[in-house]
């Protein structure tokens, strides 16, 4: 394992937002990294989309890895003695996170070990937003807290995950739409705020929680209409604030080894990846995805860092965005009005499908 913990509990449970509450995370971040930390995430992903690895280290959790998700202290702290609380402890979610940012920026590491600490970064924001993570050891974080919602037994850390969320009845798509509309302001103060105000605000937040809940006690439409703004709230500042550390992280890092020139090695071996032929049109479909497809290019713009040429329509109605950076660059200023066939990873820029050319190869006239 790439992080170390100074002590191990046998609490397995404890799964934070459920699978639809860590997909929206990842899919609400993924809207707001730059184009330069889209293309390296999906690089260290390995073409895999933040949304489809979320629930990763839930899935792969351990006697060793399970204190990671989640962070024990008593009730009653100020903001000083919580700080000096978390500060001196190990082995839980705010450690966990610091330690695999670290590992995130340690050039010596394998692409294997940055595959699974980005895994582990895009899970843990999420888990630190969520309030009951940030709780009491002796009821297991709400665990052992039994309550009674939609005329079923449940518990109060239960309900968080995922039943008032569940009780809200949209698709994942809804959700990342409906929950991402902070402002500009906003998104400015959460990604400057720090790890441990995260972990202050889900401390707050949980502490009113048990004050306002009694075992037993049947959770009714007024509770959920009252709290069901708090998890939007808390899963966007999650998707907010993972988009900012990847940014900090990845937008000035030079990007690794491109997955795409690995398929398109494979590809002239017979033993490719690639989904192709896809018409451009459908390119939102495939965000994630190693594709092939062709269109024409309606226009271009050289911003000097890299070309900007845009397929199956002119800006702003285009199908996909070529961001032609690196060595393939020289190739991007005459491209307009002619037929292109790009070969690579579809990512999302800013709601927008965008695919990243670093290598002549990728593009056919």
């Amino acid at each position: 394992m790439i992080l170390t913990v100074l002590f191990s509990v046998s609490i397995l449970t404890l799964i934070s937002w459920g699978f639809k509450g860590h997909r929206v995370v990842a899919a609400i971040a993924q809207k707001h990294l730059t184009s330069n930390t889209a293309y390296n995430v999906s690089a260290y992903l390995r073409g895999e989309s933040m949304a489809e690895v979320s629930t990763w280290a839930d899935e792969n959790r351990s006697n060793i890895t399970a204190p990671w998700h989640f962070l024990n202290l008593p009730l009653g702290l100020n903001h000083d003695q919580f700080a000096k609380f978390v500060s001196q402890s190990d082995g839980n979610v705010y450690t966990a996170i610091v330690k695999t940012e670290a590992q995130l920026k340690d050039k010596s590491l394998t692409a294997d070990q940055k595959n699974e600490a980005l895994k582990y970064l895009i899970h843990l924001i999420g888990d630190a937003h969520q309030p009951m993570h940030v709780s009491r050891k002796e009821d297991k974080g709400g665990n052992t807290v039994q309550v009674r919602f939609e005329d079923k037994g449940t518990n109060l850390h239960s309900l968080w995950d995922s039943k008032l969320i569940d009780h809200e009845g949209l698709s994942l798509q809804d959700m990342a739409k409906q929950y991402d509309t902070a402002t500009s302001v906003e998104i400015k103060k959460w990604q400057t705020d720090s790890p441990m105000e995260w972990l202050w605000e889900s401390y707050r937040i949980s502490s009113e929680l048990y004050a306002g809940v009694k075992p037993g006690q049947t959770i009714d439409e007024a509770y959920y209409q009252k709290y069901i703004p708090v998890i939007h709230q808390r899963i966007e500042q999650a998707g907010i604030r993972l988009a900012g550390e990847l940014n900090k992280l990845f937008n000035a890092e030079a990007a690794p080894s491109a997955p795409v020139s690995q398929a398109l090695q494979d590809s002239a071996k017979g033993n490719s990846g690639i989904i192709g032929q896809i018409d451009a049109k459908d390119a939102a479909k495939y965000v994630g995805k190693t594709v092939s497809m062709t269109g024409k290019i309606y226009s271009v713009k050289d911003i000097g860092s890299m070309i900007l040429a845009n397929m199956g329509a002119a800006y702003p109605n285009q199908s996909l965005t070529l961001a032609i950076k690196g060595a393939a660059k020289a190739t991007g200023a005459g491209l307009e009005g002619k037929i292109v066939t790009v070969t690579g990873e579809v990512i999302e820029y800013k709601g927008k499908p965008e695919m990243v050319i670093t290598d002549k190869s990728q593009m056919k006239f």
